[in-house]
């Protein structure tokens, strides 16, 4: 028995780096997952696909990792960054985007993430778990923000 926690975030936020810094951060994944809580291993399988291991949270009785695979593909001229999931790859399918605009002093950000996590428990457990996973996923997405943010030198 299982059942699936989905995760829908977006963030706007500015940084005081410049573009071409902040670009080459993001569309780097082992750079830009230096500064992503709790990953374990981030493994390259090539071609732009990347599996994540997340560090094992534990529940009262219940540990669970997160494991996935999204492929990325960055454009430059766009300002994008853009990963989809890889299917067969671990327990969930994550997908998203940034969104880089120069503003000549500064750096905007948007930050999408829509996640779909199978979790191999009871059907029963959904209400109490499923809020916890929202919120840890939640929270490091929010740390991995702060990282980044104190990393491009502050918001502006």
């Amino acid at each position: 028995m299982a059942f699936k926690v989905n995760i829908d975030l977006g963030y706007e936020f500015a940084v005081k780096a410049n573009f071409d810094t902040v670009f080459s951060t993001l569309s780097d994944v082992p750079t830009s997952a230096s500064f992503f809580p709790k990953v374990d291993k981030l493994v390259d399988l090539g071609d732009g696909v990347y599996r994540w291991e997340m560090a094992k949270i534990g529940l009262a009785q219940v540990n669970l990792q997160t494991i996935y695979a999204s492929k990325y593909t960055a454009n430059k001229a766009k300002g994008s960054v853009l990963w989809t999931p890889v299917a067969g790859e671990g327990n969930a399918l994550v997908s998203g985007s940034w969104k880089i605009v120069d503003k000549k002093k500064s750096t905007h950000l948007e930050l999408n993430i829509q996640g779909e996590l199978t979790l191999p428990l009871p059907g029963l457990m959904k209400m109490v778990v499923g809020p916890v996973v929202e919120s840890e996923f939640e929270k490091m997405v929010e740390q991995y923000i702060d990282n980044l943010t104190q990393n491009f030198g502050g918001e502006v």
